[in-house]
Order: structure tokens, then sequence, then C-alpha cells
């Protein structure tokens, strides 16, 4: 089930609480992750575990965790469908699972442990 948060809804930390600050989940995606508050969070949740994750602020994809990548593919496609995602960086742990919903990279802008992604279109 996918289901769509921010940090104002009563059970967002319920949720989200054990991601913030963790080291395992920083050293696995090389990113912190922080509950701002004009984020919009896409959780892909089985009996309330939260399996995957994206956070989007301002039409910018901010934040990417999963358990499995097939769980943060279902996310991707499902925000393609509600979403005009802009120019996003993003942690290159998961490029493959960007490629494969379509983003495309932009290798010009490829950073150590950052990757650029965007909507499959031109790019100036």
């Amino acid at each position: 089930m996918i289901v769509k948060i921010n940090n104002k809804d009563c059970k967002f930390y319920q949720y989200m609480g054990k991601f913030f600050g963790s080291r395992l989940v920083e050293k696995q995606v090389n990113d912190r992750i922080y509950d701002d508050d004009k984020k919009q969070w896409y959780l892909y949740m089985e009996d309330d575990n939260v399996l995957a994750f994206v956070s989007i602020q301002n039409k910018v994809i901010k934040n990417v965790y999963c358990y499995k990548e097939e769980y943060l593919e279902e996310l991707l496609i499902y925000i393609k469908k509600e979403e005009k995602i802009k120019k996003s960086i993003l942690t290159n742990k998961y490029v493959d699972v960007y490629k494969k919903c379509g983003f495309q990279i932009i290798d010009s802008e490829t950073y150590k442990n950052f990757t650029t992604i965007c909507e499959n279109e031109k790019v100036s």
C-alpha cells in the first residue's frame, strides 16, 4: 500500500521516526533524512511498516530509501503519475531504479555519492 503523508499527520513519527538520525539508513543511502515541514512523503507500507519512501518538496525529490528496490520502483511510478518532477539531486545508490522508472540521469551533474535526475525529456 502507498500512503501520502507529511510531518503534521498524527501517525507520521510512528511510521518515520526510526529513519531520522539512523546511522544504518544514512550509511545505506549515503544521505541524511530530515523531517522538513514542507516535504510530502510517499511511503510504501506493509502491515504498518515502511519498506520504502520518497520525500518531495516543490516537485523536487529530496530523500529516497528502500528495503527492496521493487518497492521504490512502485513508489516512483506512482509519484510520476501524480507529479511532474523537477531536476533532483539524489543518492546514487538507486541509479538503476531511477533509469528503470524512466528518469533521465544527467551525466554532467554526477557527484561522488549523488546523481542528478529529471523527467525523461530534453535537458538544457
